[in-house]
């Protein structure tokens, strides 16, 4: 019943339980193996992998798989680098290696997107999101499944220009960088006109447009620059009549009302966005994910994690599109014992 319960909830029809997802926590090899029984790690063939995620997931009742398409791999060579921390089990994911495409702000500010990476073929496009979907679909079969694009824009301008170079622009030129976004926003279209092609019937649209602690820049430069061109992007989605699943990470409360203007289906959303405040205002026309917090997982006690899982349900569970998640992850530092008990929790919470 978990894509029954996972679909009903998107469309707004109060399943008899919350649904839930997780992110990372299918390839916290040491979890996995305690829930499963098979033998993995980091080392593993990519094929024992598999299985051993998939009867994860299945154990753990996931409803819904987040996933997007479209990444910073179509930037090509031309992005910067800044490199990358630990954070997979093993350490297989990190990097140390940093590189700048830029060499002053003038060049950040003269940035043309169709000049550096050209126009893409959309036949290609729409086989790459249907590809990518079809393969979601195999590897997730009890899950509502998307695609998605994961560099929309301010997420996009993070992968090409890194944040010193996307801060300095900013800084030195709002108006010269907003007319950056807005040949950025003309290029990513022809990748959301693929997507309204394709075969998924949900659009995950991800951008991280806030830190932790908030907007990062203006919000008045937002209201200019990005949400009327979300609103461009999401338009083809919309005749199409996709339904739209939103992430950030960090703390985007102040602008839930802005995006669900665009025409956004749902949310999904880190510990630090106020879901009390989304479910309240948009719990009876929107699907919302989350928002559990990890740190608690991972240095809370029993007590601890039972409250959050608590305080999650009690602001969701009443609202039909809710979904239980651990909103920053279940990464491979969280012990095994409490990953173990927040999903007890789950189990014992989730039946309204």
């Amino acid at each position: 019943m978990s894509y029954e319960n996972a679909i009903d909830a998107i469309n707004l029809k109060m399943p008899d339980k919350v649904p839930r997802t997780e992110y990372s926590a299918s390839r916290h090899w040491e979890l996995v193996q305690k829930v499963t029984g098979i033998p993995v790690d980091h080392k593993s063939d990519e094929s024992i992998q598999i299985k051993a995620s998939m009867a994860f997931e299945k154990a753990w009742d996931y409803g819904f798989a987040w996933a997007v398409s479209t990444h910073r791999h179509i930037f090509g060579d031309f992005r910067t680098k800044m490199g990358h921390a630990v954070y997979a089990s093993g350490g297989v994911d990190f990097s140390p290696e940093q590189r700048c495409a830029f060499d002053d702000v003038g060049q950040v500010l003269r940035f043309d997107p169709y000049v550096q990476y050209g126009e893409r073929d959309s036949g290609t496009l729409l086989r790459e999101f249907n590809d990518h979907y079809e393969k979601t679909c195999l590897l997730h079969p009890d899950q509502v499944c998307t695609t998605g694009c994961y560099v929309t824009m301010i997420s996009g301008f993070i992968e090409i220009f890194g944040w010193e170079m996307l801060l300095e622009g900013l800084g030195t030129d709002p108006e010269a960088f907003g007319s950056v976004a807005n040949k950025y926003a003309s290029w990513i279209l022809q990748y959301f006109d693929a997507m309204a092609k394709s075969k998924a019937e949900i659009i995950m649209i991800h951008d991280d447009i806030v830190w932790t602690s908030g907007p990062f820049m203006n919000p008045k430069w937002y209201r200019k620059y990005i949400f009327p061109n979300y609103e461009k992007l999401f338009d083809p989605l919309h005749k199409a009549k996709k339904k739209i699943l939103f992430t950030s990470d960090g703390m985007y409360t102040d602008f839930i009302a802005d995006i669900a203007a665009c025409g956004v289906n749902g949310f999904v959303m880190e510990p630090t966005t106020d879901m009390e405040y989304v479910a309240r205002k948009f719990g009876n026309t929107h699907c919302f994910i989350g928002n559990a917090d990890c740190r608690i997982l991972t240095f809370g006690t029993k007590e601890d994690i039972k409250k959050e899982v608590k305080r999650c349900m009690n602001i969701g569970k009443k609202y039909p599109g809710f979904f239980m998640a651990v909103g920053n992850h279940i990464p491979s530092n969280v012990p095994v014992e409490n990953a173990i008990y927040y999903n007890e929790c789950y189990e014992e919470m989730a039946y309204r």
